[in-house]
């Protein structure tokens, strides 16, 4: 896997991951929407970690800087 996602990609990232994980835990938000939301935030984290999104690939987007 080629890392296609820069930095401010995955702040940001991880950003709306923390808010919807605290949104679920004080209870704004619940039931099959908020555990759809987890997941939701749970790959947000996940493709933060290792650098790579599927869906840039499928639609050729790069928010990694190109080293020259």
């Amino acid at each position: 896997m080629k890392k296609n996602m820069g930095t401010v990609d995955k702040a940001i990232r991880v950003v709306i991951a923390a808010v919807i994980a605290g949104l679920y835990y004080t209870g704004t938000i619940s039931g099959t929407l908020g555990i759809v939301l987890l997941v939701f935030a749970g790959v947000f984290v996940l493709t933060s970690l290792v650098s790579f999104c599927p869906l840039y690939t499928l639609f050729g987007i790069s928010t990694c800087p190109n080293k020259q």
